[in-house]
């Protein structure tokens, strides 16, 4: 596995969905990156409720820092996705820690697979394991919008 630094101290990680601040993953998802830019708060609660959830927190203030979810069956695959690390605590390595936290929680489950997909993170995820599809060719998507359904 991976050798990944720490979580810097002052921050944990947990997968309470009881600690998430779903505001504020609302607010940094659909105001502040690419693939979820404007997505509908109702939407965002749904995603939540149908996922592994992982939050990054402030261990003074608990404080919600990071965060990242994981559509799974916890069998044979996983997808993880709305990895997010505030821009306030960014170049800690907080985003690495979660990732790894989110890997380490899935481990046990004798999964195939995790597939994650990332315009401009790869270094990211490969210090936790991660590697471009060997068969890119393999894998097919249905996208609703190009069909006209939102």
């Amino acid at each position: 596995m991976n050798d990944v630094p720490p979580l810097a101290e002052g921050y944990e990680i947990s997968a309470d969905p009881a600690r998430l601040d779903a505001g504020r993953v609302h607010r940094w998802l659909s105001t502040d990156t690419y693939w979820a830019l404007g997505r509908e708060r109702e939407k965002q609660d749904r995603a939540i409720a149908g996922s592994l959830n992982f939050g990054v927190y402030d261990t003074a203030s608990g404080e919600q820092v990071a965060y990242a979810r994981v559509v799974t069956d916890l069998a044979t695959f996983a997808w993880l996705c709305d990895v997010y690390v505030d821009p306030a605590v960014r170049g800690k390595g907080i985003g690495t820690s979660l990732v790894a936290a989110v890997r380490d929680h899935l481990l046990p489950h004798g999964l195939r697979r995790i597939l994650l997909a990332t315009q401009d993170a790869h270094g990211v995820y490969e210090k936790i394991g991660f590697e471009a599809l060997e068969e890119p060719d393999r894998w097919m998507a249905l996208i609703f919008a190009k069909l006209g359904v939102a």
